[in-house]
């Protein structure tokens, strides 16, 4: 015999085979709402009677929902793969346009982009191309070019958690530093660096 005033939690609800539109659906406004007092999170604290989840899991709409189930999600899941194709076909296809910048004006925009970031202070030894330490100039011209490229990440959009989103953001970092590294032969070795650790 269960108690009655024993709650589930929605990821327990979804543990016992309901999904997301059949919670919203069958089940409605959670019992119990807020935040949870043991653990911070953006989410609140959804939960539902015990004895309310199990008295709909015996109705009919219960029986009819969960059967459809499988079907919806199995379209579901064609309809995310379908998306992660255009994607990745849109990276593939999308032209790179690297900005092309004598190498002092490159170097001094590197320079003043790092200082931005807050890495330095503004007139602290080290600041320039003079007191640099050795390969950091490359590694800051690489930085700023691939922050002035961030644009083509609305590539991206419509890709979320799972649903191929790391294999996307992997190949447009890939094709961004190629680019850098066609339009920048000296990069060239700092980019396959990144393309590297990166994967």
């Amino acid at each position: 015999m269960t108690d009655r005033t024993t709650y589930v939690s929605f990821a327990g609800v979804r543990r016992r085979g309901w999904t997301d539109s059949m919670v919203r659906d069958l089940l409605g406004t959670p019992d119990v709402q807020g935040r949870d007092p043991r653990r911070w999170s953006l989410a609140p604290l959804r939960l539902y009677l015990l004895a309310r989840v199990e008295t709909v899991e015996r109705t009919p709409e219960f029986a009819e929902t969960s059967a459809l189930a499988p079907a919806r999600s199995s379209a579901a899941a064609a309809y995310a793969e379908r998306r992660r194709g255009a994607v990745l076909a849109a990276i593939r296809a999308e032209p790179i346009e690297v900005p092309r910048l004598p190498g002092p004006e490159l170097e001094r925009r590197a320079v003043r982009h790092r200082q931005l970031l807050g890495a330095r202070r503004p007139g602290a030894p080290g600041d320039g191309p003079a007191g640099t330490p050795a390969g950091a100039l490359v590694r800051w011209q690489v930085t700023y070019l691939r922050h002035v490229l961030s644009r083509y990440e609305v590539l991206l959009d419509g890709l979320y958690g799972e649903t191929g989103r790391g294999e996307a953001e992997r190949l447009l970092r890939r094709r961004l530093y190629e680019a850098i590294a066609a339009a920048y032969p000296a990069l060239t070795d700092e980019c396959r660096r990144r393309i590297a650790v990166e994967r």
